[in-house]
């Protein structure tokens, strides 16, 4: 194993814990708002737009999550030698990102608020290594000219 598969094994093992434990916080509190909407006898109360926003938010952060656990376990299986697995396979990319939107959260729950952003910057982090990972590596030589550039 190389120096560089080994880092990438830790990023995506770490990255894959915390994208685990976010989609286990998020499930949570989404719940846990879902169940103050209810009345005691089961019962929806208050504000229809309101429970509607909290699912749609909650199906945004889900699939956010849930796309970044897809691209890790990918990224684990290649990194594995699994020859299913393979750099061109729609699974090693991790897309574009499904958007919350800030409008409607902002009447959320500061925790809530906390965990849709944290779910959007993770995704923004996964995309950043996967851009770097994928990015042709220079040789010395264009390292070089770069540094003679940046001089100029």
């Amino acid at each position: 194993m190389t120096r560089s598969s080994s880092v990438q094994r830790a990023q995506v093992e770490n990255l894959y814990v915390e994208a685990m434990l976010l989609a286990d916080e998020a499930h949570a509190a989404f719940a846990a708002q879902r169940d103050l909407g209810l009345g005691e006898d089961g019962a929806r109360k208050g504000d229809a737009l309101a429970q509607i926003s909290l699912a749609c938010e909650s199906l945004k952060t889900t699939t956010r999550l849930m796309h970044i656990i897809a691209w890790l376990l990918h990224r684990r299986a290649m990194l594995a030698g699994d020859p299913g697995a393979g750099p061109g396979d729609s699974a090693a990319r991790i897309g574009e990102p499904v958007v919350a939107d800030w409008a409607v959260c902002a009447s959320f729950d500061a925790s809530l608020r906390r965990i849709i952003g944290a779910s959007e910057r993770l995704f923004e982090r996964i995309a950043l290594i996967e851009a770097g990972w994928n990015a042709p590596a220079a040789t010395p030589v264009q390292q070089l000219l770069a540094r003679l550039e940046a001089r100029l």
